[in-house]
Protein backbone atom coordinates (compact mmCIF):
# COMPACT_ATOMS: atom_id res chain seq x y z
CA UNK A 1 0.00 0.00 0.00
CA UNK A 2 1.46 3.36 -0.92
CA UNK A 3 2.11 5.43 1.91
CA UNK A 4 0.40 9.06 2.70
CA UNK A 5 3.64 11.09 2.52
CA UNK A 6 3.43 9.35 -1.11
CA UNK A 7 0.26 10.25 -2.28
CA UNK A 8 0.55 13.62 -0.75
CA UNK A 9 3.79 14.73 -2.50
CA UNK A 10 1.48 13.14 -5.60
CA UNK A 11 -0.70 15.86 -4.64
CA UNK A 12 1.36 18.84 -4.63
CA UNK A 13 0.31 19.22 -8.49
CA UNK A 14 3.91 17.15 -9.92
CA UNK A 15 5.93 20.20 -8.32
CA UNK A 16 9.49 19.97 -8.30
CA UNK A 17 9.39 23.05 -5.65
CA UNK A 18 6.72 21.79 -3.91
CA UNK A 19 7.81 18.17 -3.60
CA UNK A 20 11.25 19.97 -1.97
CA UNK A 21 9.51 21.69 0.13
CA UNK A 22 7.44 19.23 1.82
CA UNK A 23 10.45 16.94 2.09
CA UNK A 24 11.98 19.66 3.96
CA UNK A 25 9.05 19.63 6.10
CA UNK A 26 8.67 16.58 7.43
CA UNK A 27 12.49 16.16 8.11
CA UNK A 28 12.38 19.63 10.43
CA UNK A 29 10.73 18.39 13.82
CA UNK A 30 9.45 21.81 14.53
CA UNK A 31 8.02 22.65 11.21
CA UNK A 32 6.36 19.20 11.23
CA UNK A 33 5.23 20.15 14.42
CA UNK A 34 4.00 23.45 13.46
CA UNK A 35 1.97 21.97 10.56
CA UNK A 36 0.51 19.12 12.47
CA UNK A 37 -0.96 22.08 15.09
CA UNK A 38 -2.52 24.12 12.37
CA UNK A 39 -4.36 21.34 10.83
CA UNK A 40 -5.42 19.91 13.63
CA UNK A 41 -7.11 23.45 14.47
CA UNK A 42 -8.50 23.74 10.93
CA UNK A 43 -9.86 20.26 11.31
CA UNK A 44 -11.47 20.89 15.05
CA UNK A 45 -12.56 24.61 14.87
CA UNK A 46 -13.08 25.22 11.05
CA UNK A 47 -11.41 28.70 11.34
CA UNK A 48 -8.35 30.56 11.78
CA UNK A 49 -7.97 34.46 13.00
CA UNK A 50 -5.36 36.83 12.38
CA UNK A 51 -6.24 38.87 15.44
CA UNK A 52 -7.06 35.77 17.59
CA UNK A 53 -3.86 35.14 20.14
CA UNK A 54 -4.46 31.26 19.99
CA UNK A 55 -4.75 31.10 16.20
CA UNK A 56 -2.64 34.03 15.09
CA UNK A 57 0.52 31.61 15.02
CA UNK A 58 -1.28 28.97 13.30
CA UNK A 59 -3.03 31.59 10.61
CA UNK A 60 0.39 32.86 9.46
CA UNK A 61 1.98 29.62 9.13
CA UNK A 62 -0.75 28.12 6.96
CA UNK A 63 -0.59 31.66 5.07
CA UNK A 64 3.17 31.53 4.51
CA UNK A 65 2.43 27.44 3.41
CA UNK A 66 -0.60 27.03 1.59
CA UNK A 67 1.01 25.45 -0.88
CA UNK A 68 1.39 22.57 1.40
CA UNK A 69 -2.20 23.02 3.15
CA UNK A 70 -3.70 23.24 -0.46
CA UNK A 71 -3.14 19.90 -1.53
CA UNK A 72 -3.06 18.08 2.14
CA UNK A 73 -6.78 19.42 2.66
CA UNK A 74 -8.07 18.31 -1.06
CA UNK A 75 -6.67 14.87 -0.59
CA UNK A 76 -9.30 15.08 2.79
CA UNK A 77 -11.70 16.70 0.42
CA UNK A 78 -11.52 20.22 1.99
CA UNK A 79 -11.49 23.69 0.30
CA UNK A 80 -8.68 25.77 2.16
CA UNK A 81 -10.51 29.22 1.93
CA UNK A 82 -7.98 32.25 2.87
CA UNK A 83 -9.03 35.78 3.26
CA UNK A 84 -5.84 38.31 4.17
CA UNK A 85 -8.56 41.51 3.62
CA UNK A 86 -11.05 40.02 6.59
CA UNK A 87 -8.03 37.80 8.42
CA UNK A 88 -9.64 34.73 8.15
CA UNK A 89 -8.51 31.30 6.99
CA UNK A 90 -11.06 28.24 7.07
CA UNK A 91 -12.23 24.92 5.31
CA UNK A 92 -15.23 23.82 3.39
CA UNK A 93 -16.20 20.29 2.81
CA UNK A 94 -15.88 19.76 -1.06
CA UNK A 95 -18.82 17.29 -0.74
CA UNK A 96 -21.27 18.95 1.49
CA UNK A 97 -20.95 16.34 4.04
CA UNK A 98 -18.93 16.78 7.29
CA UNK A 99 -21.67 20.17 8.50
CA UNK A 100 -22.85 21.03 11.56
CA UNK A 101 -26.39 19.89 12.29
CA UNK A 102 -27.83 22.97 14.13
CA UNK A 103 -31.33 23.55 15.27
CA UNK A 104 -33.98 25.43 14.06
CA UNK A 105 -32.97 28.09 17.14
CA UNK A 106 -29.38 27.76 16.55
CA UNK A 107 -29.39 28.39 12.95
CA UNK A 108 -31.41 31.71 13.70
CA UNK A 109 -28.88 32.73 16.44
CA UNK A 110 -25.75 32.31 13.87
CA UNK A 111 -28.15 34.20 10.81
CA UNK A 112 -28.43 37.07 13.69
CA UNK A 113 -24.99 37.22 14.32
CA UNK A 114 -24.32 37.34 10.58
CA UNK A 115 -26.65 40.75 10.56
CA UNK A 116 -25.59 42.09 13.26
CA UNK A 117 -21.80 41.90 12.12
CA UNK A 118 -22.91 43.69 9.05
CA UNK A 119 -24.86 46.24 10.53
CA UNK A 120 -22.24 47.48 12.86
CA UNK A 121 -19.75 47.74 10.30
CA UNK A 122 -22.07 49.80 8.51
CA UNK A 123 -22.55 52.05 11.20
CA UNK A 124 -18.70 52.26 12.47
CA UNK A 125 -17.85 52.86 8.74
CA UNK A 126 -14.58 51.20 8.98
CA UNK A 127 -13.34 47.88 7.48
CA UNK A 128 -12.18 46.74 11.12
CA UNK A 129 -12.36 42.61 10.84
CA UNK A 130 -14.70 42.47 14.28
CA UNK A 131 -16.83 43.80 15.81
CA UNK A 132 -18.99 43.64 19.13
CA UNK A 133 -22.12 43.57 19.92
CA UNK A 134 -24.73 43.03 23.57
CA UNK A 135 -26.22 40.37 24.22
CA UNK A 136 -29.22 42.59 24.17
CA UNK A 137 -29.26 43.58 20.66
CA UNK A 138 -28.96 39.78 19.63
CA UNK A 139 -32.39 39.47 22.07
CA UNK A 140 -34.22 42.06 20.06
CA UNK A 141 -33.85 40.78 16.58
CA UNK A 142 -35.05 37.73 17.89
CA UNK A 143 -37.86 39.30 19.43
CA UNK A 144 -38.55 40.77 16.20
CA UNK A 145 -39.37 37.49 14.36
CA UNK A 146 -42.21 36.96 16.49
CA UNK A 147 -41.95 33.35 16.58
CA UNK A 148 -45.34 31.89 18.26
CA UNK A 149 -43.79 29.02 20.04
CA UNK A 150 -40.44 30.33 21.28
CA UNK A 151 -41.38 34.12 21.65
CA UNK A 152 -38.06 34.58 23.73
CA UNK A 153 -34.64 32.46 24.28
CA UNK A 154 -33.91 30.98 27.56
CA UNK A 155 -30.44 31.69 28.80
CA UNK A 156 -30.02 27.82 28.56
CA UNK A 157 -30.18 28.42 25.08
CA UNK A 158 -28.04 31.23 25.19
CA UNK A 159 -25.46 30.18 26.60
CA UNK A 160 -25.76 26.76 24.52
CA UNK A 161 -25.16 28.89 21.18
CA UNK A 162 -22.03 31.28 22.74
CA UNK A 163 -20.15 28.09 24.15
CA UNK A 164 -21.03 26.31 20.29
CA UNK A 165 -19.99 29.45 18.09
CA UNK A 166 -17.30 30.15 20.15
CA UNK A 167 -16.05 26.69 19.68
CA UNK A 168 -15.71 27.50 15.91
CA UNK A 169 -14.24 30.65 16.51
CA UNK A 170 -17.55 32.59 15.19
CA UNK A 171 -17.58 34.85 18.26
CA UNK A 172 -15.93 35.33 21.93
CA UNK A 173 -17.40 36.49 25.21
CA UNK A 174 -15.78 38.77 26.98
CA UNK A 175 -18.35 38.59 30.36
CA UNK A 176 -18.51 35.46 31.94
CA UNK A 177 -22.58 35.64 32.32
CA UNK A 178 -23.50 35.94 28.97
CA UNK A 179 -27.39 36.12 29.60
CA UNK A 180 -26.89 39.55 31.35
CA UNK A 181 -28.12 42.69 28.79
CA UNK A 182 -25.00 43.92 28.88
CA UNK A 183 -22.71 40.95 28.02
CA UNK A 184 -20.27 42.01 25.23
CA UNK A 185 -19.92 39.72 22.43
CA UNK A 186 -17.03 40.08 19.74
CA UNK A 187 -18.39 38.40 16.44
CA UNK A 188 -15.45 37.64 14.17
CA UNK A 189 -15.29 38.08 10.09
CA UNK A 190 -15.50 34.06 10.08
CA UNK A 191 -19.34 34.69 10.50
CA UNK A 192 -18.81 35.89 6.72
CA UNK A 193 -17.10 32.44 5.51
CA UNK A 194 -19.40 30.42 8.03
CA UNK A 195 -22.58 32.02 6.00
CA UNK A 196 -21.80 32.40 2.44
CA UNK A 197 -23.34 34.53 0.29
CA UNK A 198 -23.02 36.52 -2.84
CA UNK A 199 -23.68 40.24 -1.83
CA UNK A 200 -24.88 41.66 1.26
CA UNK A 201 -28.55 42.40 -0.37
CA UNK A 202 -28.46 38.90 -1.62
CA UNK A 203 -27.63 37.94 1.78
CA UNK A 204 -30.64 40.34 3.77
CA UNK A 205 -32.95 38.91 0.85
CA UNK A 206 -31.88 35.37 1.86
CA UNK A 207 -32.08 35.82 5.82
CA UNK A 208 -35.38 37.52 5.79
CA UNK A 209 -36.61 34.54 3.55
CA UNK A 210 -35.27 32.41 6.34
CA UNK A 211 -36.30 34.22 8.96
CA UNK A 212 -39.90 34.42 7.71
CA UNK A 213 -39.77 30.40 7.26
CA UNK A 214 -39.32 30.15 11.17
CA UNK A 215 -41.26 32.68 12.48
CA UNK A 216 -44.40 30.74 12.08
CA UNK A 217 -43.23 28.52 14.53
CA UNK A 218 -45.14 25.65 16.12
CA UNK A 219 -47.71 25.47 18.32
CA UNK A 220 -45.82 21.96 20.11
CA UNK A 221 -42.70 23.47 20.19
CA UNK A 222 -39.59 22.64 17.96
CA UNK A 223 -40.02 20.22 15.46
CA UNK A 224 -36.95 17.09 15.77
CA UNK A 225 -37.26 17.75 11.61
CA UNK A 226 -36.97 21.13 11.60
CA UNK A 227 -32.97 21.74 11.21
CA UNK A 228 -31.06 23.13 9.58
CA UNK A 229 -27.53 21.87 7.61
CA UNK A 230 -25.33 25.07 8.85
CA UNK A 231 -22.25 26.23 6.78
CA UNK A 232 -20.22 25.42 9.40
CA UNK A 233 -17.98 22.50 8.54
Amino acid sequence: MLSFEHEFKKSLHKSKKDTHMFEELIESAAQKEKFRVAANKLLNQCFLLRKREDTKKEYVFVRQNRELFLPFFDLLGYDLKINEDQGVIGIVNQFGTGRLSLGKYESIFLLILRILYVEKRKELGTFTEEVTVLMEEIREKYAMLKIRAKPMLDKGNERHMVSLFRRYNLIRNLDSDVCQPDARIIIYPSILMAVTVEDINEYYTMTEQKLREYSGGNADGDSEEDYDQSAVD
